[in-house]
């Protein structure tokens, strides 16, 4: 896990070397609204959580864009089995690899391809003690994101709405396909926007 994770930021440092007509390093974070969406069965509620992590931002062309981003996400279900209240709590480290059409009045649209790594999962049901549950998931997961962004030029602060959607089970049990379904809502600040 720690090598990959290594690979992961070395990449995202790497990136911001790239000869690119011009590249900013930022900041983000916001909430989390995650589900986990289980074939024939009912979805959970909707578990809040929340994000934190970098961003690159290069400009490959005019209006043209690509974000990679290294992300702390705190993600899960809750839902009620009788009288009792269960939550999953799956953190993970997610890195988006976003391509963006940037309008002339701040506005930005972005998709791509995002990889999870599983860092924590914890289940917990009730009061009693949360148990780890990790054997149970499979160490890195494949998505997309989607959403739109606003940076306010001058200052380089921003607001970003994103959908990501799971496209591979994360469950270990090959039978029991379960994936990560969510929005994220955040503010982001770029370094030294032009």
């Amino acid at each position: 896990m720690k090598s990959i994770l290594t690979v992961a930021i070395a990449a995202f440092l790497i990136s911001g070397t790239l000869s690119a007509q011009h590249v900013n390093i930022g900041i983000k974070g916001g909430l989390n609204l995650y589900n986990v969406h289980t074939e024939d069965q009912d979805a959970g509620d909707i578990k809040p959580g929340f994000n934190l992590g970098l961003l690159g931002h290069i400009h490959l062309a005019k209006q043209w864009a690509f974000q990679p981003e290294v992300v702390f996400s705190v993600q899960g279900t809750k839902s009620s089995i009788g009288e009792l209240d269960s939550k999953l709590n799956l953190n993970y480290v997610n890195v988006p690899l976003l391509i963006q059409y940037m309008f002339d009045n701040g506005f930005r649209i972005e998709a791509g391809p995002q990889i999870g790594f599983l860092a924590s999962a914890k289940a917990k049901v009730g009061n009693e003690d949360a148990v780890d549950v990790k054997d149970n998931f499979k160490s890195v997961e494949f998505g997309v994101g989607a959403g739109l962004s606003y940076v306010h030029p001058p200052s380089g602060v921003g607001v970003d709405v994103r959908y990501n959607l799971g496209l591979t089970n994360i469950t270990e049990d090959d039978d029991f396909v379960s994936t990560n379904q969510g929005f994220q809502i955040g503010l982001f600040y770029l370094f030294a926007h032009q």
